[in-house]
């Protein structure tokens, strides 16, 4: 029977541990309770300067008017009318337009080129520009 080189040579500690655990007995195996709001305990992973971008993303998409992160946030995410980002695109979605001042606040955010070093950009990493792009995404995903 054919395996590569590579499985032959590996010794069996080098395992991975769900490979091993399998094998453990049920009495010294221990669950983890799953949490299904971060299956993959993600949020462990993430420095404080990303949770904290995350959290101004999101507080910039919801409706809601109270700011609960403890970011510095520029004085647009306080100024923008009553009409935040998810009515805007709700209606945009509905007759069909782009609502340009989006792109406006969110530029003034920072959120438009995070991961840009200079020229009035962030500099953030690409790790936040992903969480950065999930949070709109949650809000401005098609109906």
């Amino acid at each position: 029977m054919y395996t590569s080189k590579l499985v032959r040579l590996r010794p069996r500690s080098f395992l991975p541990v769900v490979h091993r655990a399998r094998f453990a007995s049920t009495s010294t195996t221990k669950f983890v309770k799953f949490d299904w709001e971060d299956p993959l305990s993600l949020e462990f992973l993430l420095t404080e300067e990303e949770i904290a971008i995350r959290d101004m993303t999101r507080d910039y998409c919801q409706t809601s008017t109270s700011h609960q992160s403890a970011f510095i946030v520029p004085e647009v995410l306080f100024n923008v009318s009553q009409e935040k980002f998810m009515p805007r695109v709700l209606e945009g979605y509905r007759i069909e337009t782009l609502d340009t001042s989006i792109l406006s606040e969110m530029s003034e955010l920072g959120l438009l080129g995070p991961t840009i070093q200079g020229y009035g950009c962030a500099g953030a990493s690409s790790v936040a520009y992903g969480l950065i792009a999930r949070e709109i995404e949650r809000f401005s995903h098609s109906p």
